[in-house]
């Protein structure tokens, strides 16, 4: 099925704006910060997780009674065309494991290490959302402030539905919003680059459509890299700094985050992994990447290390041991904002010692994933330089997962069933969503899986779902005679339900925590 959740957004120069008085103070504690920072050296390997690298890598979907596959990172690299790959992991908060494998650009010897230069997509949007927590408990932000008290620069246009919007930065991180615009465009070297005003606003040359609401603030959540630009122009308008600045004095500075920066590298910037389309070839040339100037919603450039050394920053403060975030506002940023499956910034799943915050990133040639254990302190970073990062990146966390052994991202194994016998025909037809199910509910579904009907087809031994009235569609595969996984959307399952008199009338939509009901219509 190919409704898989997306974190597509990019990144803008900014204009030059006049210092802040509140800089040097900011400046000073972020230097006090930095002397009880984790100090992460440049590569290091464990050899457990060494060991799992190199036999560990898997599927999430197996068939019945298969046998694990045991790939290689090696060989995966070169069965999805990705030249480069950097990987951390933290265990009960300390780096153990932190290098890189294959190369910056294929064709050379450059190799990829802890310290090289990724674009990270749409992880930058916690980062942003880090840097916003950080002025709310120094009192120069409320999370629950209408941001039209912060605004200078753009209001939010009202609209029919909403003529007086009243938004607030906590609905702005938890994509509740109600903002549109899910992601942005990149730019090829040698492309004007807009401004941020020109992003929100959708004028050329920004590529987006302008960001403008398109449900009622609150009601709902819906992905809005959109919703995040809105979040870097109250960074922007408050402190008076671009937000590179702003991340620099809370976030990269305070962390020893010294690699990092939201704007593209600069000319003698050494260390850099350059784009690779599909087929692991070269692009973006001459320079060898593309520009996200949308740089709240993805336009970070980081390292390994330094991405390292800010998931350990937020576990540790969440669990109360350290000081980069208020323990009270730690906690806050990994709670769910209903009805969203985010927190202010991350994405939330699990419980108990399975309880992670994470997030993807996905900007042309780059993919990148972190994730933290909130009760552990474990965690990883994943980062490529491959427009096929994506399912890379899922085979590298399931074996890290697998290594950490708490539990989390089990492989999920199907189960022999004859789709030819009669009794499962009746699962065929066109299923309407039921849209009484609270949105609380519904979570991520109601943004990535925003399908209003469903049409099931039982035929040649194999069962398909896809968008009634399309041709698209995708398998999916028995996890028993009324369960059934997709292989190509990661934890979404399809649950039938047969009644007391022996009738299919609805069936559900489950991912993760979040659960859509559709009720039969032919």
């Amino acid at each position: 099925m190919d409704y898989a959740p997306t974190s597509h957004t990019a990144a803008v120069p900014l204009r030059n704006r006049a210092p802040s008085p509140l800089l040097g103070r900011t400046l000073c504690t972020a230097m006090a910060l930095l002397l009880v920072a984790p100090a992460f050296a440049a590569d290091r390997k464990d050899p457990a997780i060494e060991a799992a690298l190199n036999t560990g890598l898997r599927p999430t979907v197996l068939q019945p009674n298969a046998a694990l596959p045991h790939w290689s990172l090696q060989a995966r690299m070169a069965q999805h065309h990705v030249p480069g790959v950097a990987i951390a992991v933290l265990r009960d908060g300390k780096l153990v494991h932190s290098t890189g494998y294959g190369t910056r650009e294929t064709g050379t010897t450059h190799a990829v290490n802890a310290d090289t230069l990724f674009s990270v997509g749409s992880v930058s949007k916690v980062v942003t959302a880090a840097a916003t927590l950080r002025l709310a408990a120094d009192s120069k932000l409320a999370l629950d402030q209408d941001i039209a008290a912060y605004l200078r620069s753009w209001k939010v246009p009202a609209t029919e539905a909403v003529p007086a919007p009243q938004l607030t930065l906590r609905m702005l991180m938890s994509h509740t919003s109600g903002l549109g615009v899910h992601g942005f465009a990149d730019y090829l070297p040698g492309e004007p680059l807009p401004t941020l005003l020109q992003t929100l606003d959708g004028i050329a040359p920004a590529k987006n459509k302008p960001v403008r609401l398109v449900h009622t603030p609150g009601e709902r959540g819906d992905y809005s890299g959109g919703g995040v630009m809105v979040e870097q122009q109250v960074l922007e308008d408050v402190i008076g700094q671009p937000l590179d600045t702003i991340a620099r004095a809370q976030v990269f500075a305070p962390l020893g985050m010294q690699r990092s920066r939201y704007s593209d590298p600069q000319p003698g910037t050494d260390n850099i992994a350059k784009a690779h389309d599909s087929d692991g070839a070269l692009t973006a040339l001459p320079r060898g990447w593309q520009s996200f100037p949308e740089q709240g919603a993805s336009g970070l450039w980081t390292s390994a290390n330094d991405l390292t050394a800010f998931v350990a920053a937020l576990t540790a403060s969440y669990r109360g041991e350290g000081n980069f975030l208020p323990r009270a506002i730690a906690i806050d940023m990994m709670t769910e904002v209903s009805p969203s499956w985010h927190g202010l910034g991350p994405r939330l799943d699990g419980a108990g010692q399975t309880r992670i915050f994470h997030h993807g990133g996905s900007n042309d040639s780059y993919r990148a994933w972190i994730e933290g254990y909130l009760e552990t302190g474990d965690g990883f970073v994943i980062l490529t330089n491959g427009e096929n990062g994506a399912e890379l990146a899922a085979e590298i966390r399931n074996a890290l997962s697998d290594a950490i052994g708490r539990g989390m991202n089990l492989p999920v194994r199907t189960v022999a069933l004859d789709l030819r016998d009669a009794r499962y025909a009746d699962y065929a037809g066109v299923f309407e969503r039921d849209d009484a199910i609270p949105m609380d509910q519904r979570r991520a579904l109601a943004d990535f899986f925003d399908i209003p009907a469903l049409q099931v087809k039982v035929a040649n031994g194999e069962m398909r779902v896809g968008v009634a009235g399309t041709p698209r569609d995708g398998q999916v595969l028995p996890l028993s005679p009324n369960r059934f996984v997709s292989p190509d959307i990661d934890g979404l399952q399809i649950e039938f339900h047969r009644d007391a008199r022996g009738q299919v009338n609805a069936l559900s939509v489950v991912h993760g925590e979040g659960r859509a009901r559709y009720v039969r219509k032919l």
